[in-house]
């Protein structure tokens, strides 16, 4: 009987994405620019009888861009193809994706930065002609055929935005840079996802979970799972004020929402280097953390909270950091250079 509970509990778990994932723009929150801007871009698309111009959804990790690319495909009446850019290391895969599509389907690239150049290369004609060009056999005997493809939508996700090439860039006629969230959004998009899975949850502490989560929902709805197990094993299954710290305390989540990395590099840069400034390789080295995970997933918040800034020589930790971490500033004479 608790083996069968247990597997309840794991499905519900592997479901909780896709259960609480909008389905349509007029239940997405935040994002109200590139919200807007999709709305009239599909609608203008639909009106016509066209599929929609192809859409590059650029920004930090967790900010919607896959949510996006399925509301996309629902509201075009579309099916969604999913694939993502390390996947696709041959041609040949490419040809295969492109070549089932039928007319009006959307083609969903995440990580689209990371294709190969010659998969890039086969991907330029069929994003402006619908056309494929496949070689067949090698040698004297090779030959060139034509393929021609149904009209499509192919929507880029990625969150290194600069790694992507000129030409790619410029073939995608709409753009959205995603932000991260406010406090006052997130506590709505946990208040739905509490409601969707039957939570009983406090507005404060909604909003005490919404002002720990990087602005990131996909933090947000984690932390929402995770507060609900305590609530479940150490109170009465209800979220309120008090078990929600107590959850956030358990996992290394300051009030600041910081997690443990976080204040790990900025105590790095501070103790072992003077506050820096300090490479991005030398910092991954001593924290024990891969560069372009700091870079992608830790940097941006620190940088858009004010604890770190980049400048020519590296980078560099400031007042605030310091004030966190509750460490004495060197004094304006004190400098490594």
């Amino acid at each position: 009987m608790a083996l069968d509970r247990d597997k309840r509990n794991m499905e519900s778990d592997s479901e909780f994405e896709n259960r609480i994932r909008p389905q349509e723009l007029d239940s997405f929150r935040g994002q109200e620019k590139a919200a807007e801007n999709l709305r009239v871009f599909i609608r203008a698309a639909l009106m016509r009888g066209d599929s929609l111009d192809h859409v590059l959804l650029h920004g930090p990790p967790g900010l919607g861009k896959t949510t996006l690319a399925n509301i996309i495909a629902n509201e075009m009446g579309s099916t969604l193809r999913v694939t993502s850019g390390p996947v696709l290391d041959k041609p040949g895969d490419l040809a295969g994706l492109l070549t089932n599509l039928n007319a009006g389907d959307v083609l969903f690239i995440d990580e689209i930065h990371r294709l190969s150049p010659i998969v890039e290369e086969y991907l330029y004609s069929a994003m402006e002609d619908y056309k494929i060009d496949i070689v067949l056999d090698k040698g004297p005997s090779a030959r060139s055929i034509q393929l021609e493809l149904n009209p499509f939508t192919l929507i880029g996700a990625t969150t290194r935005s600069g790694l992507l090439t000129s030409p790619l860039r410029a073939r995608f006629g709409i753009q959205c840079h995603l932000e991260y969230y406010d406090a006052g959004v997130l506590t709505g998009i946990i208040r739905r996802s509490a409601s969707i899975l039957a939570i009983a949850i406090e507005d404060d502490a909604a909003r005490e979970i919404a002002m720990r989560s990087r602005g990131t929902p996909r933090i947000a709805n984690s932390l929402l799972r995770r507060v609900r197990d305590f609530a479940m094993v150490k109170g009465d299954g209800t979220i309120d004020l008090p078990i929600t710290r107590t959850a956030l305390g358990a996992l290394d989540i300051d009030s600041r929402g910081l997690d443990q990395m976080d204040n790990k590099i900025l105590s790095t840069i501070i103790h072992k280097f003077g506050g820096g400034p300090v490479g991005i390789n030398t910092i991954a080295t001593a924290v024990g953390e891969d560069a372009g995970t700091i870079e992608e997933v830790y940097e941006p918040f620190l940088i858009k909270e004010g604890f770190l800034k980049r400048t020519p020589r590296g980078r560099e930790v400031t007042a605030l950091a310091y004030s966190h971490l509750g460490v004495a500033p060197p004094s304006d004479g004190t400098t490594l250079f």
